[in-house]
């Protein structure tokens, strides 16, 4: 399938990390289709929409809201090739004996529930077309946990989980399923939590983008539930 033809549909579009992965298809000739928290973030982000791009709103931690915005998408422009799971969220947390239902709820929502809940509503978009791909974003935490992170940790693994899973039902039936373990990313919000830090060892998110964009084509068509790690220079 030509680039041209493709659409790809990425959440948390309108993110550091959205952006870029956004920009990376956009320069393949692919299709955008951009699903955020609102339209107003998505236009701050990216502009108005055009042919090529569409904006998309939803609460990732609602499935109802994701099925809307799926149809919405599938309904402008007749196919979803792509399913790019960008959105998600990090916080510091409390040590495990001391993690409140706060700190767990958020992390699982954010990383997992929006996976999920993404995954209910394009896979069977993606089987009527008999192919596509998803990609989402784990993290390297996810293997290896630190103090205080319990929570967070836990959920990027579920996303590892859900991948390898994903993978297995799906593979056979023209769908590749993989994920990506980044180490930290280098954005303004890492770099003010972490001032002292080397940034220029982190991952660059256009070189994570370019991974991504990788591993929803067709030249990684023979991946199936990977989990890779893309570690910068940390």
């Amino acid at each position: 399938m030509s680039d041209g033809s493709r659409t790809v549909l990425i959440t948390g579009a309108a993110g550091h990390l959205g952006r870029e992965v956004a920009a990376a298809f956009s320069r393949q000739g692919a299709r955008l289709a951009l699903l955020g928290r609102s339209a107003e973030s998505l236009r701050k982000a990216f502009g108005e929409e055009d042919a090529s791009r569409g904006f998309f709103a939803a609460d990732l931690r609602d499935a109802a809201a994701c099925k809307v915005a799926v149809e919405a998408a599938q309904a402008r422009f007749g196919r979803i090739d792509a399913l790019c799971n960008i959105a998600g969220g990090f916080t510091m947390g409390e040590a495990v004996h001391e993690t409140s239902d706060a700190t767990w709820d958020a992390m699982l929502d954010l990383n997992a529930r929006s996976v999920l809940n993404m995954a209910r509503a394009v896979v069977p978009v993606m089987l009527s077309q008999g192919r596509g791909a998803i990609v989402s974003v784990a993290a390297g935490a996810a293997l290896k946990a630190g103090a205080q992170m319990g929570a967070y940790s836990a959920s990027k693994s579920v996303v590892v989980r859900l991948t390898e899973s994903m993978s297995a039902e799906l593979r056979e039936r023209g769908i590749n399923v993989n994920c990506v373990l980044p180490s930290v990313i280098d954005t303004a919000d890492n770099r003010a939590a972490m001032p002292g830090a080397d940034a220029s060892r982190w991952v660059a998110p256009a070189d994570l983008a370019a991974v991504i964009a990788f591993l929803a084509s067709d030249a990684a068509r023979a991946v199936h539930g990977a989990a890779l790690p893309v570690n910068g220079l940390v």
